[in-house]
C-alpha cells in the first residue's frame, strides 16, 4: 500500500520565506554592530603597539620625538620613516582594519586610507613592499621636536599629563595640526583642508569617535568627537576653549552631522 507523501504548498514556503526575511532584518543591524566594534577593538590593539613603538623610539633618542614633517629633508623626517625600523615586521599595522579602501577609490572619507604615492611621497628606501606607504593613522604633529614655536611639545620632559595629549590616533592622513580656534568640518567626511586640519582628526570613523593612544605611551581610547577640544594638542591648545561645554559651546553651534553627538 502507497503511502500519500505531503508537500510544502506554496503558501507555506512563502511564510517560511517571509519569517526568515523578518529575522535577517532583525539580527542584521545586530551582526553589523558586532562587526564595527570588533573592528574598533582590533584598531586600539594596533594602537597599544603603535604606543610601545613611540616609547622604544623616545628611549633610544633621549626622549625626543621626531622632527615631523616639511623639516629638512621633508619626508625622512616623518614618522613612517623615522618609526620603520620599529614596525618593519608588523605586517599591516599602520592600517586601521575600518579604513583600507584605498584614498584613490571612491568611498566614505573615514573609511579610506591615506598613500604616500599618490600624494608624491615616494622614495622611501628599503621599505617592506607589501606595507605600500599606505595606513589610516596620523600623528599629533605639534609633538614634534621643532624649534622657533613654543607650542611644539618636542620632549618628554615638556609634557605634565602625557594621559591627555594626543600622540596617534585614527587620520585621514599621516598627521594633523589642530587648533582649539577652529571648528568641526561643516560636512561629514570633508576632505578638502583649507587650513582645517580637523578635517582630518574630526572623521566619523568608529561609530561617533576615533582611537587614540596618548603620549603616556600607555592610554589607549576611544575619544568621541566632540571631546577631541578638550585634549591638550600643543602646549598653549585651550581645552576650554569655545568648542567646549566650559567655554559656551551648544549642540546648535556643531554642523548638523554632530548636532546629536555628547557635549563635552
Amino acid at each position: 500500500m502507497r503511502t500519500k507523501r505531503r508537500a510544502f504548498t506554496l503558501i507555506e514556503l512563502l511564510v517560511v520565506i517571509a519569517i526568515i526575511a523578518v529575522l535577517m532584518g532583525i539580527l542584521m543591524p545586530s551582526l553589523q554592530r558586532v562587526r564595527k566594534q570588533a573592528r574598533s577593538v582590533t584598531c586600539r590593539s594596533n594602537l597599544k603597539q603603535w604606543g610601545l613603538i613611540w616609547y622604544f623610539y623616545t628611549e633610544d633618542s633621549g626622549g625626543m620625538f621626531n622632527v615631523g614633517a616639511y623639516q629638512g629633508s621633508a619626508a625622512a623626517n616623518d614618522w613612517p620613516v623615522t618609526l620603520l625600523p620599529y614596525y618593519r615586521d608588523k605586517g599591516k599595522l599602520a592600517l586601521c582594519p575600518s579604513a583600507t579602501l584605498p584614498v584613490a577609490k571612491a568611498g566614505a572619507f573615514e573609511y579610506r586610507a591615506w598613500n604616500w604615492d599618490v600624494a608624491g611621497w615616494g622614495n622611501i628606501r628599503d621599505k617592506d613592499p607589501t606595507l605600500r606607504d599606505r595606513g589610516s593613522y596620523g600623528e599629533n604633529e605639534w609633538i614634534c621636536n621643532r624649534e622657533g614655536d613654543e607650542r611644539y611639545w618636542r620632549n618628554l620632559r615638556r609634557i605634565k599629563n602625557p594621559d591627555n595629549v594626543p600622540l596617534f590616533f585614527d587620520c585621514a592622513y599621516i598627521d594633523a595640526w589642530p587648533l582649539h580656534t577652529q571648528g568641526a568640518p561643516d560636512i561629514k567626511g570633508f576632505d578638502v583642508a583649507n587650513g582645517n586640519e580637523w578635517n582630518v582628526v574630526c572623521i566619523d570613523r568608529h561609530s561617533g569617535s576615533i582611537n587614540c593612544v596618548f603620549a603616556d605611551f600607555a592610554t589607549v581610547r576611544k575619544v568621541d568627537l566632540k571631546e577631541l577640544w578638550t585634549l591638550k594638542w600643543h602646549r598653549e591648545f585651550d581645552t576650554a576653549g569655545l568648542w567646549t561645554k566650559a567655554g559656551g559651546a551648544q549642540a546648535s553651534d556643531w554642523p548638523q552631522w554632530m548636532k546629536s553627538y555628547k557635549e563635552y
